[in-house]
């Protein structure tokens, strides 16, 4: 008996999202139906359960913390949030003696490059990225064959960001500045070098060089995050990727609010079956 069947089907779904993007705090969401992590925690602990809460996300589904790096917008909320739930929290030595607080001993677990780290069903790789902190890491998480990265806090492209961002059906990716703005603003001289002088932050410009050379045919989201308060602006953000986007939806990530939702997988075609 013939059995026609569909020709796009869904499998190994990832949910992701933005729970706060930008140096007010950074939080992010990856799971699959059974269990979640969290990479960094940089809003507080009330405010992560809030934001959960408003998207029907549990906190129940989250099973670890991975921190990128030491910085204030990356931990704040580390210590409460992982001691409230008990969550084992991936981080590097370097990354730990660079926090301003103390983390629960028992839920501290190491954190190097090129590892892989089973959480349930999810796999996260973690690979060192260009940034001005202690060992700082980017971080790849998969489902099966489905792939969603976290790419922020970046003074450049390295090989290994490459490498990772063609692999994703959907990733964060740092948008920080516009060159204009961001000549045009009041910050002062050093802190301009600070951003643009190579382990700082990643500009539209250079994030949009490696979305059009670097995507894959199957990424299907792009969020845009880590957006300067001052030196960008979400709509003109939006404008840049959405003219290169193709099919893939574009999405700014707020400082102020969560995103939505995403669902995230791999569209394996079929052929009919007998």
């Amino acid at each position: 008996m013939l059995k026609l069947q569909s020709a796009q089907m869904a499998c190994n779904k990832l949910y992701i999202a933005s729970l706060n993007s930008g140096s007010n705090g950074n939080c992010y969401y990856v799971g699959n139906d059974e269990e979640a992590i969290l990479v960094d925690t940089g809003i507080s602990c009330r405010e992560t359960e809030k934001r959960m809460l408003r998207l029907g996300l549990s906190m129940s589904n989250v099973k670890a913390i991975f921190i990128s790096h030491e910085h204030t917008d990356h931990v704040r909320g580390l210590s409460t949030l992982s001691a409230k739930y008990n969550l084992p929290v991936y981080i590097t030595q370097g990354t730990l003696n660079g926090c301003r607080f103390n983390v629960r001993e028992d839920l501290i677990r190491p954190l190097s490059s090129t590892q892989t780290i089973a959480v349930g069903g999810l796999e996260v790789t973690s690979f060192l990225k260009i940034h001005d902190a202690s060992e700082p890491h980017s971080f790849l998480v998969s489902y099966g064959s489905t792939k969603v990265g976290v790419f922020t806090d970046i003074g450049a492209a390295c090989d290994q960001l490459i490498f990772h961002f063609k692999q994703c059906h959907a990733a964060f990716l740092e948008t920080n500045y516009d060159d204009e703005l961001l000549s045009k603003s009041a910050y002062p001289y050093f802190l301009k070098q600070r951003i643009t002088g190579g382990k700082g932050h990643l500009s539209n410009k250079q994030a949009l060089d490696i979305f059009v050379n670097h995507r894959p045919s199957h990424m299907t989201h792009l969020l845009l995050s880590h957006l300067s308060k001052d030196n960008n602006n979400p709509d003109l953000v939006h404008s840049l990727f959405s003219e290169h986007a193709g099919e893939v939806e574009i999405v700014v990530a707020s400082r102020f609010v969560e995103t939505e939702v995403y669902t995230i997988f791999e569209q394996v075609s079929e052929h009919s079956s007998f």
